[in-house]
């Protein structure tokens, strides 16, 4: 349930007719119900929320749906855009990442506020952590809960199709921040910003990742960048003065499998099932893994004809799933 300042926090917002604020401490309680283990009150409570944003948005007159931005001619062999509908209580976060994703957009939604004490808002946000732990999701869900598109860089195409030009193919990308607002992912940011001491280094990757770091030092659009890797010890030291803020990511704990478990099983009752030995046999495991082992564990059972879903299922599923390093690392 609401903690004492979430509930402070909600009618805080409400009397100062902040709908934005209101639907964000309203996310944080559904997450915070899911982690306790109340996952359809969390799924009703998202409902809610989705309901009146829609409806605040169409008696306003406003459209609903996010304006429909598309790259054209060379730029959109670089990125992919999409549209997402994530919204902040659909991740299993820790309390502190949690936390600071919030904030980080509160400042968003209150920029203007920000700038006219000559302040700026977040923008630049570096992910990093073992695959599978909700670096891209968590850039899908600042998307979703902006109402802003996502814009996910095609790095191979980048770099490799175009390995003498690569400046230049940035700086399309640069400029796309600035005409379009949105979020602009960078996945597997390494491959564009590798340690520059690096023994296997070469001249072409140095440039690279010079043009990279100044385009970051010189980008003031209102666009929020998002970088991500699962190997943050092979970045340049450069790289890490040039984002706001450097967001961990790590294998979930117990009650963050439980919690991805209990999300991904709310038509079933799991109230009976022994989350001790379900924790022992997830340990290890990414979220992402937690929750592709639950729905395949799930969908066994309806196809067995049965409707109760016992440990054993649960467990028999996530035996299957590979082990953070014992694969390729994959985003």
């Amino acid at each position: 349930m609401a903690t004492n300042d979430q509930f402070k926090a909600l009618v805080k917002s409400h009397a100062d007719g902040d709908d934005a604020q209101f639907y964000s401490v309203a996310m944080q309680v559904a997450a915070r119900a899911a982690r306790a283990g109340q996952s359809k009150f969390a799924q009703e409570l998202r409902d809610m929320v989705d309901e009146i944003r829609k409806n605040r948005a169409t008696s306003a007159g406003i459209a609903s749906v996010v304006p429909v931005s598309q790259p054209r001619g060379e730029l959109a062999s670089l990125v992919s855009v999409s549209y997402p509908r994530e919204r902040l209580g659909d991740l299993v976060l820790d309390d502190n990442l949690a936390e600071r994703l919030t904030h980080l957009l509160l400042e968003q939604r209150q920029r203007d506020v920000l700038r006219r004490y000559g302040l700026n808002p977040v923008r630049r946000v570096l992910l990093v952590g073992p695959p599978g732990t909700g670096k891209t999701s968590t850039a899908r869900v600042l998307a979703g809960e902006l109402d802003l598109p996502l814009f996910a860089m095609r790095l191979d195409t980048i770099i490799t199709k175009f390995m003498g030009e690569t400046a230049s193919k940035l700086r399309l990308i640069f400029d796309a921040l600035v005409e379009t607002r949105g979020v602009y992912l960078f996945d597997e940011v390494d491959a564009l910003a590798g340690d520059r001491a690096g023994g296997n280094d070469v001249g072409e990757i140095r440039r690279v990742l010079n043009s990279f770091l100044q385009f970051l030092e010189e980008d003031t659009s209102q666009s929020i960048i998002v970088a991500a890797t699962n190997h943050p010890q092979l970045l340049d030291s450069a790289l890490f003065r040039r984002f706001d803020v450097v967001m961990e990511f790590a294998l979930p704990d117990d009650d963050g499998i439980r919690a991805v478990i209990q999300n991904r099983l709310s038509s079933f009752k799991t109230s009976k099932l022994s989350w001790l030995r379900i924790c022992d046999a997830a340990r290890g495991l990414s979220h992402a893994e937690v929750a592709i082992a639950s729905e395949n564990a799930a969908k066994r059972v309806v196809l067995s004809g049965r409707k109760q879903i016992l440990t054993d299922d649960v467990i028999s599923a996530l035996d299957e799933r590979p082990r953070t390093g014992d694969v390729a690392a994959r985003g």
